[in-house]
This record gives C-alpha cells, sequence and structure tokens, in this order.
C-alpha cells in the first residue's frame, strides 16, 4: 500500500480529533500507529483512550506542559526537536505503518524548528507509511509537499458563548 502525506489545519476544531480517528481505523485494520504530540504534555481524554490500543498504537509527548507564547525557551525548541528526531527513529525502524505528528504545524509556526527541518521529514518518509501532520497554520511548504490537505473552518462554536472545555467532548 502506498503511503501519502496528509495535513490537517486550519482554525477550527477537530484536527487532532480527525488524526486520532484516522489511528482508530488504522489500528482497527491491524496496522501499527505512533502519535508524537508536540508541544503537549498531560492527561487528555485522548491519551485514554489510545491506551485501550496499546498494542498497536503508541503515543508519546513532547512538550514542557506551559503554553508557548513569544519566544519560545530553550526548554521547548529541545522538546520539538526531541519529537522530530524520535519520528525520524520509527521512520527508519519501520516499527510505525502510520506516523501522527500532532500539532507540528503550531510549532512550526512558534519557531520551535525550522521548515526544512520538517520537510526533511517528509522527504525521508517510506514509501509505504501514510505521515499525518496536524494543527493551524500550516505553512505554504508544507502544503505545496504534502498529497492531502484539510483546513477545519469554524463556523459556529459554543466557546462563543462561554462554554468552557468539556472532559471527553474538547479535552
Amino acid at each position: 500500500m502506498k503511503g501519502y502525506v496528509q495535513v490537517y489545519t486550519g482554525d477550527g476544531k477537530g484536527k487532532t480529533t480527525a488524526a486520532f480517528g484516522l489511528a482508530i481505523r488504522a489500528a482497527g485494520s491491524g496496522l501499527k500507529v505512533w502519535i508524537g504530540q508536540i508541544m503537549k504534555k498531560g492527561e487528555y481524554s485522548e491519551i485514554h483512550s489510545m491506551q485501550r490500543f496499546a498494542d498497536l498504537i503508541t503515543v508519546e509527548q513532547f512538550g514542557t506542559g506551559k503554553f508557548v507564547m513569544g519566544k519560545p525557551s530553550g526548554e521547548d525548541i529541545e522538546a520539538a526537536a526531541t519529537a522530530l528526531s524520535r519520528a525520524e527513529h520509527i521512520m527508519s525502524s519501520g516499527k510505525a505503518d502510520v506516523l501522527i505528528l500532532d500539532e507540528a504545524n503550531v510549532a512550526l509556526a512558534c519557531g520551535l524548528f525550522p521548515v526544512g527541518r520538517l520537510l526533511a521529514l517528509i522527504r525521508q518518509k517510506p514509501e509505504g507509511m501514510e505521515l499525518v501532520l496536524t494543527g493551524r497554520g500550516a505553512a505554504p511548504e508544507i502544503i505545496e509537499a504534502a498529497d492531502l490537505v484539510t483546513e477545519m473552518k469554524c463556523i459556529k462554536h459554543y466557546h462563543e458563548k462561554g462554554v468552557m472545555a468539556r472532559t471527553g467532548i474538547e479535552k
């Protein structure tokens, strides 16, 4: 099976959710999935659900637990570099059929790594591996390199009425 590069971007809700849904679909077909969450650290509901598929889905977090605002810290940059290095290792080892880098686009936009590093990862993707990059603000170079790009667009959101993120739905 030929693998492709998918990008889920845009300001609307659902990028990570779509990627995790793809992970479940892939596991349902017996494919091995590795998910690297860049800039995330903590107990999110999606982490708990993926533990039910631990024989086929691995999730690793590469974040400091702090929101990146302004100039990223050395610790933030190091965590993102570790995520990319780990993804490169997973790619070269053949330990996954589907590789998801959650929030890779945001990490790039925040300056945690240069666009060339992410493009190099795309170029080294094995022929049979599916690569998924999520996060708002995908760089034009990443969009150009991808085979499939989906932009999530918010039309209406109850957050605008003061509804906070709910466990199991948004977090």
